[in-house]
């Protein structure tokens, strides 16, 4: 994968045991405050890949996001499937989202594309607006009700590498899951040596 799509980023490989917790689909009032506390106890900082509608519909839980120090990625104002879109309908969106994230004074040339599905298209114009396209080597799978929190905390961990972008979701869906595999992905990871930065 990492070679058929080599315009991606989907590690930070470094000397300095630097792993990168990532979280898409938020800014939501249920849970995104939630991580926040537990970042802000740990002196966690990571990068949240967020949709524009719900920045839109949350505007003061995203600053209270920039106001901690993270980062700030464009996940599409309406969490879009590349495959699924037509192209100028994809770009308005992932257009739109970025305005939204301008709005709020947050400079931002992140961009996760949601599923990790965008077509080749899609992904030249995102490039050619500036952006880098972040994807992950480490899925948490927490948005999966049939798992259980401990697999997620395992998936989350057992081949974490210095560099590696791990991925959770600030989202409903994810919080069951969520609220056992977050503090204990980072109790884990600090135990082996890793420490964590955002993505710039």
């Amino acid at each position: 994968m990492k070679r058929l799509f080599s315009s991606f980023v989907w590690d930070l490989p470094n000397k300095t045991n630097t792993v990168y917790l990532t979280f898409d689909d938020g800014p939501t009032p249920e849970v995104t405050p939630w991580v926040l506390e537990i970042l802000k106890t740990e002196q966690v900082k990571a990068t949240f890949f967020c949709i524009g509608d719900n920045i839109r519909k949350y505007p003061e839980i995203f600053k209270k996001v920039v106001a901690d120090g993270h980062s700030i990625g464009n996940h599409t104002f309406n969490h879009l499937n590349g495959w699924k879109t037509n192209q100028q309908k994809y770009i308005e969106n992932f257009s739109q989202c970025q305005q939204e994230i301008e709005n709020q004074g947050v400079f931002s040339d992140l961009f996760r594309p949601p599923y990790g599905k965008m077509t080749t298209t899609q992904t030249n114009k995102v490039i050619r607006a500036g952006s880098k396209i972040i994807m992950w080597d480490v899925l948490s799978a927490d948005f999966d009700q049939n798992i259980a929190p401990e697999q997620c905390t395992k998936n989350a961990t057992a081949k974490t590498t210095a560099g590696s972008i791990i991925i959770f979701h600030d989202s409903v869906k994810a919080f069951k899951n969520l609220q056992v595999a977050l503090p204990e992905t980072i109790r884990i990871l600090k135990e082996k040596g890793y420490r964590f930065e955002k993505i710039v």
